[in-house]
């Protein structure tokens, strides 16, 4: 039986690697506002354009896809059966990349009425904000494909009690956006597009980072379409009530971005910044325990040891 100290550890080791992402992800954020004129609302147009791809990812990414495929691949590993295991994460894998590839063509396709939608303030812009928007929006809409991977094969290594490497990711992504605004920005007529490029090439990075310790695990996935495979419609069946619950957030902070559309430029820029502060004690202590302990739980529940996993709960909140 895991001890409390084993879990302490392990939200020790998120909780420091989140932190660590925090700090770059501030010295990200202060590198880009001194890097990146925003005189004519051109990071305004960046931080819309970044939080559509970033709205996906935290409902299907980090949110009702991670807690819904974590308990099923649990199930999986605790019998034991190798074979099954892989044809579970062959066929999940392959339909979830399928899906999210679909839902970035058709975003990169519909940006315009994304940004109509989401940015309805930019519509009479003097400045051209919807035409930059758009542009951006369809520059940063594939890392939503590249980051739900990621947040996948996150998932996986959790499983696994790995721990430290999901954690990283979140460092690499800041790390290039500050090379993008220091460095990129001379290299572009519109100096914020390096910021959308960053974001870009930053997904594929993060991606890339967890294809190896996938592969050491013998779970790197090989194509296969199988959407009747019985793991394929628990998710479905975890899926669909997670996401509701996952969805009030990141609905109430695109109400919050329509709104802001309509005033005064840097507006969507102030409330960025905002959001990021009140999201960091979320992120250093109840995301990284939820993190830790969904692993844990699932294998309790899908040994059938229900007893055990009320009492370990217990003691892990004492």
């Amino acid at each position: 039986m895991e001890n409390k100290g084993k879990v302490f550890k392990n939200t020790y080791i998120v909780s420091f690697f989140t932190f660590l992402s925090r700090i770059f992800g501030y010295l990200r954020d202060a590198a880009i506002f001194i890097f990146i004129n925003n005189s004519q609302g051109a990071l305004d147009s960046f931080f819309v354009a970044f939080r559509i791809p970033n709205f996906f990812r935290r409902i299907f990414g980090e949110g009702a896809l991670s807690v819904a495929y974590i308990p099923v691949l649990t199930e999986y590993k605790a019998q034991n059966n190798n074979k099954e295991l892989k044809e579970f994460v062959d066929s999940s894998v392959s339909i979830i990349a399928l899906v999210l590839l679909l839902v970035t063509l058709i975003g990169v396709i519909l940006a315009p009425l994304l940004i109509y939608l989401i940015a309805p303030g930019f519509v009479n812009s003097v400045n051209n904000q919807m035409e930059l928007t758009t542009t951006l929006l369809q520059i940063t809409f594939p890392y939503m494909l590249f980051i739900c991977l990621t947040a996948l094969a996150g998932s996986i290594l959790n499983t696994y009690n790995k721990f430290a490497i999901p954690a990283f990711t979140g460092v690499i992504l800041n790390v290039v956006l500050i090379f993008a605004a220091v460095y990129g920005a001379a290299f572009f007529e519109e100096p914020v597009l390096a910021l959308a490029v960053g974001v870009f090439v930053a997904g594929i990075l993060q991606l890339g980072f967890q294809i190896y310790p996938i592969y050491k695990l013998g779970l790197f996935p090989k194509l296969k379409i199988r959407p009747s495979h019985p793991g394929i419609k628990k998710i479905k069946e975890l899926f669909l009530p997670i996401i509701f619950g996952s969805s009030v957030t990141q609905i109430n902070i695109i109400i919050d971005t329509i709104i802001a559309s309509f005033l005064i430029t840097g507006s969507i820029s102030w409330l960025y910044i905002s959001d990021r502060f009140v999201e960091l004690p979320l992120a250093l202590f109840g995301i990284a325990i939820a993190t830790v302990i969904l692993p844990k739980l699932s294998l309790l529940f899908a040994t059938k040891k229900q007893k055990i996993l009320i009492r370990w709960l217990t003691g892990q909140l004492k």
